[in-house]
C-alpha cells in the first residue's frame, strides 16, 4: 500500500498523507486516556458543575473552528501563558509545528471520542460495578476489571472516530499552526493549497480519494473491530 501510494503521489502529497497520520496518531493517544476519565466523570458522577464540564468537552462542536484555534494559538502561542510556561521550562514550543497541529486536531476530535465512550458507559448496568464493590473491590478496581472490559468496545469506536476526525481537521489547524509544507500542512491544508494554484486540482482530487479512502476505512474498522471486541466480551 506504501509503495502504491508513493509511485502515485507527489512528494508534496506524499508528505501531507504521511504527516497527517502522524498528527492524527498522536492527537488520539494523548487524547485517549483523558477521554476515558472525562467520559467515566461524566457519565458516573454528580457534582457541581458537571453541566459546564460537559459544555467545555462539547464547545469545540459548536465552536468555529478557526475560533477554537485561535484560542490555542492565544493560550500556547509564544506570547500566550501556557505556551510561555512550556517553552521557558520544558522547552517545548507547539505553535506552527506538528505538535501544534496534534494539539489542534486532538481538541477537536476530543468531543467525538468522550461521546462515543460515555454511551458505552452509559449502557453498563451500575448493578455490575455495585457488585463488585460490596465485594470490597476500590473504584479503580472495579472500573479495572469490570468497567473497562465492557465499555471496550465504544473506547476502540471512539479513537478510531477520533482518528478519522483528526485526519480531516482544518480550520483549527490552519489558524493555530498555519500552513507551512513539511511541517505543518496536513492533507485537508494540502488540499486547499494546490486549490489556489494553476493546475493543483490533479493533486487536490487525489489528496481528496486518499481522505475519503481514509474515512471510510477508519469508520468500517470501528465497526469490525467494536463489534468483534463486543461478541468475546459477551462470551466472557
Amino acid at each position: 500500500m506504501g509503495e502504491f501510494l508513493t509511485g502515485w503521489l507527489g512528494p508534496a502529497e506524499w508528505e501531507a498523507v504521511r504527516l497527517s497520520a502522524r498528527v492524527a496518531l498522536w492527537a488520539t493517544l494523548v487524547s485517549l486516556p483523558l477521554g476515558v476519565v472525562t467520559a467515566h466523570v461524566l457519565a458516573r458522577y454528580e457534582f457541581p458543575g458537571k453541566q459546564i464540564l460537559n459544555g467545555l468537552v462539547h464547545l469545540p462542536l459548536i465552536l468555529p473552528p478557526v475560533v477554537t484555534g485561535y484560542l490555542l494559538l492565544v493560550l500556547l502561542g509564544r506570547q500566550g501563558p501556557l505556551g510561555q510556561f512550556l517553552d521557558q521550562w520544558f522547552g517545548i514550543t507547539v505553535a506552527f509545528r506538528w505538535t501544534g497541529a496534534a494539539v489542534a486536531a486532538g481538541v477537536m476530535a476530543f468531543p467525538l471520542m468522550v461521546r462515543a465512550i460515555r454511551l458505552a458507559i452509559e449502557a453498563v448496568d451500575p448493578k455490575l460495578e455495585q457488585a463488585a464493590s460490596t465485594l470490597g473491590a476500590s473504584r479503580l478496581w472495579v472500573f479495572l476489571t469490570v468497567t473497562l472490559p465492557l465499555i471496550l468496545p465504544g473506547i476502540i469506536a471512539g479513537a478510531i472516530l477520533a482518528f478519522a476526525k483528526a485526519i480531516g481537521e482544518f480550520g483549527a489547524t490552519i489558524t493555530f499552526v498555519s500552513n507551512i509544507p513539511g511541517q505543518t500542512q496536513t492533507m485537508p491544508l494540502a488540499i486547499y493549497a494546490f486549490l489556489q494554484v494553476p493546475g493543483g486540482q490533479e493533486s487536490a482530487m487525489r489528496l481528496v480519494i486518499v481522505a475519503i479512502i481514509i474515512a471510510m476505512g477508519a469508520l468500517l474498522l470501528s465497526e469490525f473491530v467494536a463489534r468483534r471486541v463486543a461478541r468475546k466480551v459477551g462470551g466472557l
